[in-house]
């Protein structure tokens, strides 16, 4: 039997700051033993696609922006701030920094939400051309493309969290 308190307690954030994904897997009867990354990803993402488009919208709203003011405040998620010094966006110089702001603030002018990209295994670089590249989308394209870098993301987390697969 899965401890609920426990599986909050540790699967509650991997969709950032909407613990209700993996309140609603858990009481779905989605969430079985052994508790393994694919499936408790599995559960989550059903959680979450079946969320309304108003609550997945609150999901992508969610996620910080990329080097924006929660991470010169210090004040990302754990995760976050690992998974984005990981890409090397904790230094970034003046010129970066301010690419990244003026790409931040259009993004999410035009599509209602941050840019969401799991970021492991990129390099600034990298993020900046999907930056560039997703800018250009339709909104109905974005927010999928958005949904599932978010996905990823959570597997990426639950792959940490529960090793050895």
């Amino acid at each position: 039997m899965i401890d609920r308190a426990d599986f909050l307690a540790r699967f509650g954030g991997v969709f950032e700051h909407s613990s209700f994904i993996a309140e609603r897997a858990l009481d779905a009867g989605a969430v079985a033993l052994p508790l393994t990354a694919a499936g408790v990803h599995a559960a989550l993402v059903e959680a979450f696609r079946t969320a309304s488009e108003a609550e997945q919208l609150g999901v992508l709203r969610a996620h910080p922006d990329l080097a924006g003011r929660l991470a010169i405040a210090g004040e990302l998620t754990e995760d976050s701030r690992n998974e984005q010094a990981g890409a090397g966006l904790d230094r970034l110089s003046p010129a970066e920094h301010a690419r990244f702001t003026e790409l931040n603030t259009a993004y999410t002018e035009k599509f209602g939400f941050p840019f969401i990209i799991a970021v492991k295994g990129l390099t600034k670089d990298d993020i900046l051309a999907a930056f560039e590249a997703r800018i250009g989308n339709t909104a109905a394209a974005e927010f999928e493309t958005a949904k599932t870098q978010v996905e990823r993301i959570a597997l990426l987390r639950l792959t940490a969290a529960l090793p050895g697969e």
